[in-house]
């Protein structure tokens, strides 16, 4: 059974027909525009789902409805967790460049990354939101790719591979098989969209366990970990500020916010006690 979520805002109650001896509705005038992101609503009939009611009842004289999807709004905690996401891949890319080594870096976990921009930027071309919007999705997917051709092609004799054994498959199908059964809508872009929120929230795993298993972590990988971390805690806060502000709530993405959020919570202990204060990150014998 596939189980489906909401991440929209209650739409207005539907109208009741009009009359079949009522005039035909008039098109909105000059003065009274539609809303911002609608069409006027036009004499003849439209196809479902086009300025049509949520009880697929054909549009009144009335402006058209909002769109079922809610593109996503701007607030501080949104932006600063999109630079802290933005800082923790020029950290990583820089970090292997000047180094000439991807020690220590897993490349699993940036294969995911990939994997995760890919799923949920495929609407590129299709849906447009804004600039800033477009040049973000193109900057991740870049990036992820630059990151993981570095990895296993530029500096592949440096990659650790011995320690980077987390078996990926465990978190690849379990959240695949999630992402067909709990989702908004049963469409192939909102399938990957799912997927790609839910394997985000664990795809930091493998990167973990290899620092778990060598005991230790470079302070430009802690930096890095940490960015991760608090773009992931920042975009709690977006959601909270979103429905606070506008009544937006998208239970799929706040519980995978929150389960990649306490993946960092051990680290970011770490970090505050070791790597501020100057010292290398190293696990607790």
């Amino acid at each position: 059974m596939v189980i489906q979520t909401s991440r929209k805002k209650a739409p207005a109650p539907a109208r009741p027909p009009a009359p079949a001896s009522a005039p035909p509705p008039r098109a909105p005038s000059p003065e009274r525009s539609p809303p911002e992101g609608t069409s006027p609503a036009p004499a003849t009939a439209q196809p479902p789902g086009q300025n049509s009611s949520p009880g697929g009842q054909p549009p009144s004289s009335l402006p058209p409805a909002q769109p079922c999807q809610i593109p996503p709004t701007m607030n501080l905690f949104r932006f600063l967790g999109d630079l802290s996401h933005l800082l923790a891949i020029i950290l990583l890319l820089l970090k292997i460049w000047k180094s000439r080594s991807c020690a220590g870096i897993s490349g699993k976990s940036q294969v995911l990354f990939a994997v995760v921009f890919t799923a949920r930027y495929l609407d590129l071309f299709t849906n447009y939101i804004s600039l800033y919007n477009t040049c973000m999705k193109v900057v991740y997917i870049a990036c992820s790719f630059t990151t993981v051709w570095m990895i296993y092609s530029k500096f592949k004799a440096t990659y650790d591979g011995n320690h980077d054994t987390f078996r990926v498959e465990f978190l690849v199908i379990p959240t695949a098989i999630l992402a067909f059964l709990v989702n908004h809508d049963f469409t192939p872009l909102e399938i990957l969209w799912t997927f790609s929120i839910y394997l985000e929230s664990v795809a930091i795993l493998p990167q973990l366990f290899m620092v778990s298993k060598t005991g230790e972590a470079e302070t430009i990988t802690s930096h890095y970990l940490f960015a991760l971390g608090v773009y992931r805690t920042l975009y709690l806060f977006n959601w909270i500020w979103r429905y606070h502000f506008e009544g937006f709530f998208d239970l799929i993405a706040i519980v995978a916010g929150l389960v990649q959020t306490v993946l960092y919570c051990d680290f970011f202990y770490l970090y505050i006690t070791k790597v501020l204060k100057g010292k290398k990150l190293s696990l607790p014998a």
